[in-house]
This record gives structure tokens, sequence and C-alpha cells, in this order.
């Protein structure tokens, strides 16, 4: 079981990388240092929500929706707010992250709506 749920969360965090990154290049942001920024927020950010929100579904009597939202909006702001203080080419972060992930959750959903089996539980 231990193992299942790691390549979930390896594969979830791969699939926000891919999809962040691209989002990041295709809006013009050509630094080098915020797209390793970017992979480092993604590389603290996503394991700390797939796993809160799995413990949280899994352990209380929490909506999955709730808690995804919830959870989603914290990631947003913490991100955001790390965009700002470290990021060098983010004008706007919190709308570069709110962006980002709502693209990376609506691409993960898509995912998870279409093979018809939890694949992954939140990107």
């Amino acid at each position: 079981m231990i193992f299942l749920r790691l390549k979930y969360f390896l594969l979830s965090l791969l699939i926000t990388l891919l999809v962040e990154l691209t989002f990041f290049f295709l809006f013009g942001k050509r630094s080098l240092k915020d797209a390793l920024l970017l992979v480092l927020v993604n590389f603290m950010t996503n394991p700390t929500m797939q796993l809160s929100y799995w413990l949280l579904v899994s352990q209380t009597d929490w909506s999955p929706w709730w808690t995804k939202l919830i959870i989603e909006c914290l990631v947003v702001f913490w991100e955001g707010w790390l965009y700002l203080v470290h990021g060098k080419s983010f004008r706007k972060p919190f709308y570069f992250s709110a962006g980002a992930n709502a693209l990376s959750f609506s691409i993960g959903e898509l995912l998870f709506l279409s093979s018809g089996a939890l694949i992954l539980p939140l990107v």
C-alpha cells in the first residue's frame, strides 16, 4: 500500500511540474532561477498537499470536495507568497500561482475522471 501511495505522490508531482513549467514558459517567463524556484516550491507544496488531503479524507468525515478546495486555496497563497519573496520575474505572483494551480488541478481532475479509477487523488 505504501508503495502505491508513493507512486501516486510521485506521479502527481511529475504532472504538476510539467503543467506548471509549461504554464511558466507560455506566459513569457524566461528566468531559469524562477523556473528552479517553481520546481522547489512544488517539491515543498505538492507532497504536503497530497499527504494532507489523503489524511483528512481517509481519517475524518470531511467532504473530499471541500477538502480539495481548502487545500488548493492554502497552496495558492503559500506559493504566491514564496514567488513574491524569492522570485525575480513574478509581477503578480498570486495571480500566477492561482492560474498555474488551477490549470494543474483541472488536468489532474480530468485524468481522474477519464481514467474511471483513482489515479491522482489531487494534483
